[in-house]
């Protein structure tokens, strides 16, 4: 779901399969972003690319998440895309939980250029058992318009060890778009903290070596990289 910070009490009073901060087949809930305290996210974001040196003039702030459903979720990534007024990309800020209850942001700048991009940054936290800090991740990302992705790669100095591919294409969001999501993809969230738990029982059984969990990281973000950002039509992420 990709939602305007600034539009969420409008979307919410729209539909009404859609709440925010109370129960419903589909919720947003602020305290399971951000610092977890359920302040206004805007200005926390704001904060980090202030402190991250990157210019935000007040432009539109959209985050790809997936909600509550039922009351349950679990993010391993939501994406903040943050624009200038003029509605050019000035950053994206990938925030990144783990099972532990722990979360941590990477803030990356981007050009005003349109299209693709490309972004590095250093592993900092602790996500799974079977990788070790130190790596480094390469974000390659097509920005929302009729559809968005969003690949990542984790690479040590040996090469590439994991690759993670999140796509998807516009829909108008309405309670039917709603039920229809929830006839095709019923109990989505909860799937995606079982789909993790099996992958780790798989890398047991495979002895893939396990990693012992280091704290999470001071401050909750770290800064990142712009590589390379292509015209419209000239990367495939």
């Amino acid at each position: 779901m990709l939602l305007d910070l600034d539009e969420i009490d409008r979307l919410a009073a729209k539909l009404a399969l859609f709440s925010r901060n109370r129960f419903n087949l589909y919720a947003f809930r602020d305290a399971d972003y951000g610092d977890r305290s359920g302040r206004s996210l805007r200005p926390q974001i704001e904060a980090a690319l202030e402190k991250a040196g990157i210019a935000h003039d007040g432009g539109p702030i959209r985050l790809l998440t997936m909600p509550r459903i039922l009351g349950y979720a679990f993010n391993p990534l939501s994406t903040y895309f943050c624009y200038r007024r003029d509605g050019s990309l000035c950053a994206t800020v990938y925030e990144v939980h783990n099972t532990f209850g722990e979360v941590h942001s990477y803030v990356a700048p981007a050009s005003a250029s349109e299209g693709a991009l490309r972004q590095e940054a250093g592993k900092v936290f602790h996500v799974s058992p079977f990788m070790k800090l130190g790596m480094s991740y390469a974000f390659t990302v097509a920005p929302p318009e009729e559809r968005v992705s969003i690949a990542i790669d984790g690479s040590d100095a040996e090469g590439r060890l994991i690759t993670a591919v999140l796509s998807g294409r516009r829909t108008v969001l309405s309670d039917t778009a709603l039920l229809r999501l929830l006839a095709t993809h019923p109990l989505l969230t909860l799937k995606v903290t079982a789909a993790i738990h099996w992958h780790a029982l798989r890398l047991l059984a495979k002895r893939i070596p396990w990693q012992p969990h280091s704290a999470a990281p001071e401050p909750p973000f770290s800064r990142g990289r712009i590589v390379t950002h292509h015209a419209k039509g000239q990367l495939q992420p």
